[in-house]
């Protein structure tokens, strides 16, 4: 695939459910706010809530529509939500905001069960017609777990989920929270499925977001494939550095 001169700017944030670090405030339409500097043509959320019936009640700048909806508003005219837990008074997962058309999406659960309880996650997988480029670009959102020995799994299902529904020569962009500190998902992705982290081509190492006020943990990723990748930046400071417990990711995608 050969690159053209067209470009859009992807970014991704754990939006912590709307809330600043250790659930002190809730400051989901700052969030809001923010996102819309960065002028992203593709947004992926993790962590963002489809209902909430309790935290509805409690605070009165809780949204009445889905968080990603009010997160969508007038900017991003398509949006798809992957709903990955779901309890008594609400759910939560992940969501792709994008200017372009998404001309279908799946969410595939990559649950792993455990004997302690298993942590719902999921992997939302978007198809977005370009219309400058003329052909379809796949966007996949990654929340992956907390366990290392869950992760490993959950990496080998994002392999086959790619292996199975995306073509080689298509355009591919991955973008979430990996929870990888211990930085076992780079090789693992470039071997199975010849994915790029866009950090590591850029600075040699992946992007310090955890925690947001002061990152040292290498949690959040994008990679991509069939595409070239420009301007990768961590959005650490204010006001990025109280609007979650994550630094936000964002980057060039040239076509």
């Amino acid at each position: 695939m050969h690159p053209t001169d067209f470009s859009f700017r992807v970014l991704t944030v754990n939006t912590h459910k709307g809330f600043t670090a250790l659930n002190r405030r809730f400051i989901l339409p700052e969030l809001r706010d923010a996102v819309r500097t960065v002028q992203a043509d593709v947004v992926f959320l993790q962590e963002v809530h489809g209902s909430h019936d309790h935290h509805a009640a409690e605070h009165s700048l809780w949204p009445e529509v889905p968080q990603y909806e009010f997160m969508a508003d007038e900017i991003w005219s398509d949006f798809a939500y992957g709903r990955n837990a779901v309890y008594p008074h609400g759910d939560h997962g992940n969501a792709v905001l994008s200017k372009f058309p998404i001309r279908r999406f799946a969410n595939h659960d990559v649950t792993v069960p455990s004997l302690n309880g298993a942590e719902k996650r999921g992997l939302l997988h978007c198809v977005l017609d370009v219309p400058p480029l003329g052909q379809q670009v796949h966007a996949i959102c990654v929340h992956l777990g907390l366990r290392e020995k869950h992760r490993q799994q959950q990496l080998d299902l994002l392999c086959q989920l790619i292996d199975r529904e995306v073509p080689e020569d298509a355009p591919l962009i991955i973008a979430g929270d990996f929870n990888d500190w211990r930085l076992r998902a780079h090789e693992r992705l470039t071997r199975c499925a010849g994915l790029h982290d866009c950090f590591v081509d850029a600075f040699g190492s992946p992007p310090r977001t955890f925690p947001a006020r002061f990152p040292c943990l290498q949690l959040d990723r994008i990679y991509a494939r069939g595409v070239e990748v420009h301007e990768p930046r961590v959005l650490s400071t204010r006001p990025w550095s109280h609007l979650s417990d994550h630094a936000p990711l964002t980057a060039e995608i040239h076509l």
